[in-house]
């Protein structure tokens, strides 16, 4: 399994990571996602770490705190061998103060969800979205104290613009406290946006990407098609309007091409689809998801081999998006500097 640096930080991570949305099941839309209980979830985390995967990514929203639960129970006895990335900011509960970043709630997360994990410490603590409505500075000033109080090792965001990131990061270093070294994105060939704004920033400012939903949001998992309609068991219909859109045409287009690229190498259509994440720029770790054993061996199937360069042109090319404002204006200043 290969490593790579966490941003700008010393902390090494596999390229691949679990994901823990589909432990407990709890409500309809997670168990929607899979209802894995401890006996599975145990098994899927030795088949993990056998491969060389020891980071393990989860939140508090999941299944309503089960899936971090059940993660904590799956690596009893382990977890000097594990890395846990887990988040906090969505709702826990009826009251005002239950939601946000805000240090009254961040505080009470950040024990609460140690207290489910059944550990002392957080590898990467997630802020899951911005909370527009509390300051900056009250949740990188509350985020700092939990690093030195050793209840946080590195402190990550998830799901920020641009400018919500930039911010923090000036605000950390303008003050001198700890500093967002990750950035968990949604990045798939049907989701490219991350590439506009995001990427960039990530580049110049050493911010590494986790990438979750590599397949699209379900689309890409080989059972999706021109000529193949959505299955009868898929999480798609009861959570497909609450992920990205796009036209079907488009869809098919990328899925056309991965599926060429398949018979030319072998492999899956997930596994071309996560191998193409892994060579991207800035992008640390892809976080895979499986509800079973096989869907798991299928994913770390993924690694140990790459895509030609001819291939990666011919999925660029198929899943290349419309450019948005401003950034076509910035194409045509590197192709002819003059004012338009």
């Amino acid at each position: 399994m290969e490593f790579r640096q966490l941003g700008n930080s010393g902390l090494k991570v596999p390229v691949l990571s679990f994901g823990a949305g589909t432990f407990g099941g709890r409500g309809d839309f997670f168990k929607a996602w899979g209802s894995t209980d401890v006996k599975e979830a145990t098994r899927l985390v030795d088949i993990c770490l056998d491969a060389g995967v020891n980071f393990f990514d989860t939140a508090d929203v999941y299944s309503a705190g089960l899936a971090e639960e059940i993660l904590g129970k799956a690596i009893a006895g382990r977890r000097n061998r594990i890395l846990i990335s887990t988040k906090a900011t969505f709702s826990m509960g009826e009251g005002p103060n239950d939601v946000g970043s805000s240090r009254y709630h961040l505080l009470d997360a950040c024990d609460a969800s140690l207290k489910r994990l059944g550990s002392d410490y957080i590898d990467v603590y997630h802020m899951h979205g911005f909370d527009p409505q509390t300051p900056v500075e009250e949740t990188l000033k509350t985020l700092d104290t939990l690093v030195q109080s050793g209840k946080i090792r590195y402190i990550a965001c998830s799901n920020f613009s641009g400018w919500h990131l930039m911010k923090s990061l000036s605000v950390s270093e303008r003050y001198g406290w700890s500093r967002y070294v990750a950035h968990q994105v949604y990045y798939s060939l049907i989701g490219r946006d991350y590439e506009w704004e995001l990427m960039p920033l990530a580049l110049d400012q050493k911010v590494a990407a986790i990438v979750w939903s590599p397949l699209g949001w379900g689309r890409l998992t080989g059972k999706i098609g021109r000529g193949k309609p959505l299955p009868k068991v898929s999480r798609l219909h009861k959570t497909g309007d609450l992920g990205p859109q796009m036209p079907q045409e488009y869809l098919y287009k990328v899925i056309d091409a991965i599926e060429e690229v398949s018979r030319e190498t072998g492999k899956s259509v997930p596994q071309i689809a996560l191998n193409w994440l892994l060579q991207r720029p800035s992008v640390a770790n892809v976080i895979m998801g499986a509800r079973d054993e096989e869907q798991l061996r299928q994913n770390l199937g993924s690694v140990g081999w790459n895509l030609t360069a001819e291939q990666v042109a011919k999925l660029d090319a198929a899943s290349n998006p419309e450019v948005p404002y401003p950034y076509w204006h910035q194409r045509s200043f590197e192709r002819n500097p003059k004012p338009v």
